[in-house]
């Protein structure tokens, strides 16, 4: 089991001797190490010793001190250290249920053989009623090569999976969307294309996930001119969404306009490349991108296509050098690369009410608490400090949207509407600098995006279907 030290808590099963005082000899070896005892679980009790789960939160403290206070007391075993977070992901975390039960004849007869002949020739007869007649109506494929999982890199496909599965989950949860996890045994850009072209026939939409830049833009791209169903890499756009959504609200705070403001973004990998393309496409017009090579300009030539792309439609005023040397006089710095790429000094440089989206995980560009007293809007991508960039704000919604209208593709005008309806979920009496972003969990988020995503898909013509709701209006 690895690092059980990175862990909030432990549950430790213990057998003890049946003595006077034993339960609170162990209870004070656990709090004079330094855990905190949050449960008492009894599994068995017999005539000379019990049996019991102890779950201990750690308080930041490694396992081992709190193992190794009471592995050697008398008339203690430890028989087991469990970590609660490996326990619920013991043989997955989702499963298929069917939606109805197969009790007779008959209902094999319906769902089987031989009934189901008749509506198997009816979509060979006609496609389009697979969205009506199988599962293909509701059920987006979660593809990802494992190749930039979260803040771990490279790790494989096998590996991708707890991550996937966990992204199947909040699909249901929050959105009622069927979906289920494929993780392809290839990091070649062609055969992932034709992999999950072949599979596409059973899924009303493809999710993208954790595949590493620059791959992810051909492949995303691609897909979206080949297959006729909604392509979203959500490690690109779901990130730009909600970092708009947040930069929106926060705006409004500080009382700046996207036109005046000026902004720079350092990591221009999938996730920085995004959301430059969103920052202009909502009106953004004084944008500088930074990566390891410095501020991307014109005058220079790239090997990434993305950052020439890029260097031709930023850095009007064509400047050069590190973060250090574009930051004076920024309105907004945004970033999506790594940990201590935000000085102090020069985020003091900054413009007057400077907003700040350090959203590098799990360390921010910018230790938050050093931050803070010298910014008017302070964001990360974390879930311990307030305004949380987090991708599950957009893509439950943008693909409960965009299976209901049976869109196409899922287009820019699509992702602008998501990110101005994700801002208008916090209330202008709600709005402070602590509040510019709403929870994950708040109930109002998904509907709201479904709305303004199958409006979108309207204007743009590229929904198949008008739902009910939108018949009166359209």
């Amino acid at each position: 089991m690895s690092d059980l030290a990175s862990n909030t808590s432990i549950i430790l099963r213990l057998e003890l001797a049946k003595t006077p005082g034993s339960f609170a000899e162990i209870a004070g070896a656990i709090g004079q190490a330094g855990g905190d005892i949050i449960a008492v679980d009894m599994i068995h009790a017999g005539k000379q010793s019990t049996t019991r789960d102890i779950t201990v939160n750690l308080m930041g403290v490694p396992a081992s001190e709190i193992t190794d206070a009471i592995r050697h007391m008398p008339g203690v075993t430890l028989v087991n250290v469990s970590d609660p977070t490996f326990l619920a992901h013991l043989g997955g975390k989702i499963e298929t249920q069917p939606k109805m039960p197969i009790k007779t004849r008959e209902d094999l007869s319906k769902v089987y053989t031989p009934g189901v002949a008749k509506v198997c020739m009816a979509i060979h007869e006609n496609p389009a009623s697979a969205f009506s007649l199988t599962i293909k109506r509701n059920t987006v494929a979660v593809v990802s090569d494992g190749t930039a999982v979260l803040g771990l890199g490279d790790i494989g496909p096998e590996a991708a999976m707890p991550v996937m599965e966990g992204k199947a989950m909040l699909f249901k949860q929050l959105a009622g969307v069927d979906a289920f996890p494929l993780c392809l045994a290839s990091k070649d850009t062609e055969e992932i294309i034709r992999t999950v072209k072949l599979l596409s026939p059973a899924f009303g939409g493809i999710n993208l996930e954790d595949i590493s830049s620059p791959r992810c833009f051909e492949i995303e791209e691609r897909l979206k001119q080949e297959l006729n169903i909604p392509v979203f890499h959500d490690d690109q756009h779901g990130t730009a969404v909600v970092l708009l959504a947040g930069l929106l609200n926060a705006l409004k705070i500080v009382g700046k306009t996207t036109s005046d403001i000026r902004v720079v973004v350092t990591g221009i990998g999938a996730a920085g490349v995004s959301i430059v393309k969103m920052l202009l496409a909502a009106g953004v017009k004084h944008l500088i991108a930074v990566d390891r090579e410095g501020a991307l300009c014109r005058t220079r030539t790239y090997s990434n296509p993305m950052w020439s792309w890029i260097a031709e439609r930023t850095n009007q005023g064509l400047k050069e050098g590190l973060l250090s040397d574009v930051i004076q006089g920024a309105d907004v710095f945004i970033g999506v690369s790594r940990k201590g790429v935000l000085k102090l000094e020069d985020m003091k440089r900054m413009a007057s009410d400077p907003i700040v989206f350090a959203m590098a995980n799990p360390e921010p560009e910018i230790e938050p608490e050093l931050a803070e007293p010298h910014v008017r809007v302070l964001a990360t991508g974390r879930s311990d400090y307030p305004n949380q960039i987090n991708n599950v704000l957009c893509f439950p919604g943008m693909f409960r949207g965009a299976l209901d209208c049976r869109a196409t593709t899922i287009n820019e005008e699509m992702k602008l509407r998501a990110a101005w309806a994700i801002a208008s979920v916090v209330s202008d009496n709600e709005l402070t600098d602590q509040y510019i972003i709403p929870s994950i969990f708040n109930d109002k988020v998904v509907p709201a995006v479904r709305l303004a995503v199958i409006q979108a898909a309207i204007d743009t013509n590229v929904a198949r279907r008008i739902p009910p709701e939108f018949r009166q209006v359209n």
